[in-house]
């Protein structure tokens, strides 16, 4: 089953703009794929925001959550999964939803790398470093 958190997103999005409110997004810069600007994480996480002043060429996909702004005067292309968010909320009031933070996608397996797992060991035990 696909994620409702782009949908929830997407959501909210139109509910805070609509109230003519700022939406926020709390992104976890930690998450993979995860393109923001480095010089504002704080904590491992940055605040967005995404209202249509701020941001051009918003889009909030099932896949992909990417936009340009501007930080410090300069243009900067920001993207990041949705399960890099881990709220949406009105700047004015909080008004929104938090998110439990998802754990990062693994790389699925290769079929080389099952058959290597599953090959009876020959020799010393060893350790391998897994990334």
């Amino acid at each position: 089953m696909t994620s409702n958190r782009p949908y929830l997103l997407r959501a909210f999005y139109e509910w805070i703009v609509d109230n003519q409110l700022t939406p926020h997004l709390l992104i976890d810069a930690n998450h993979p794929n995860t393109q923001v600007p480095t010089e504002h994480i704080k904590d491992a996480q940055i605040v967005l925001n995404v209202s249509p002043g701020a941001v051009q060429g918003l889009e909030l996909g099932n896949e992909f959550i990417s936009f340009s702004a501007r930080f410090s005067g300069r243009a900067q292309q920001i993207s990041f999964p949705p399960e890099a968010v881990l709220g949406i909320y009105a700047a004015e009031n909080g008004n929104g939803m938090l998110f439990e933070p998802a754990p990062p996608t693994a790389p699925q397996e290769s079929v080389a790398d099952t058959q290597s797992a599953t090959a009876k060991p020959s020799g010393k035990p060893s350790l391998t470093v897994v990334k």
